[in-house]
């Protein structure tokens, strides 16, 4: 058995986000599907649940130990494996990209999630295109916020000319923002950012259409 367990859904941001970050640490991990819609979703299941209450993906397992949330997640391997840094250390550039992820983390895919998405349906009748737009809404309004907040530290990245959290966030929201039909022209540095990593082996290989739980047509 793998040091390193993985419950990830391949369309989730979230765990979108960690498996970018297993990559570029080069840290090998099993990989466990949990399907959020078969059955009426996986992540309910009782054995699911003991290990994240919220019955949220991902989910990491390191030698027997369970850690949910994609930021807690990635914290945790920059403590596992210090190189590459996804995080700076210096005190106030390290606030900068934890403000970045959180532009994405809180701001924007919360509003988008699943279960939100689900609620507006139930109770103020939302149909798929009142969803979308919805969705559409958050979505610009977050980039456009993140492009402005990281323009004057960007190079080749968010944060110079190395990939840093800020990236393995925004990479899995510009998935999101094209699969809602989101317009990618108002945010051209992030669209070029974007491009930049996915030409990386470790951003493509994270793709939610890389997935083993990922059909085809994803």
């Amino acid at each position: 058995m793998a040091d390193l367990i993985l419950y990830s859904y391949f369309r989730s941001s979230a765990s979108h986000r960690v498996r970018i970050a297993l990559n570029l640490k080069g840290l090998p991990y099993e990989y466990k599907a949990v399907h959020l819609l078969n059955n009426g979703g996986e992540q309910n299941r009782d054995d699911y649940t003991q290990l994240n209450p919220l019955r949220q993906v991902p989910t990491l397992i390191h030698k027997g130990r369970a850690i949910g949330q994609s930021m807690a997640i990635l914290d945790y391997l920059e403590w596992l494996e210090p190189a590459p840094a996804l995080f700076p250390k210096e005190p106030y550039a390290r606030a900068l990209v934890l403000q970045a992820c959180e532009i994405i983390n809180s701001g924007i895919q919360p509003l988008g999630n699943l279960s939100v998405v689900n609620e507006l349906e139930k109770r103020a009748g939302f149909d798929q295109a009142k969803k979308n737009e919805w969705i559409q809404h958050w979505i610009h309004k977050g980039l456009t916020a993140f492009e402005s907040m990281i323009r004057p530290h960007a190079g080749r990245f968010c944060f110079g000319d190395g990939p840093t959290a800020a990236d393995c966030f925004l990479v899995p929201q510009v998935f999101g923002a094209i699969r809602f039909g989101a317009d990618l022209g108002r945010v051209p540095l992030l669209a070029e950012i974007h491009e930049t990593c996915m030409g990386l082996k470790a951003f493509a290989n994270a793709a939610p259409g890389a997935q083993p739980d990922a059909p085809q047509s994803a």
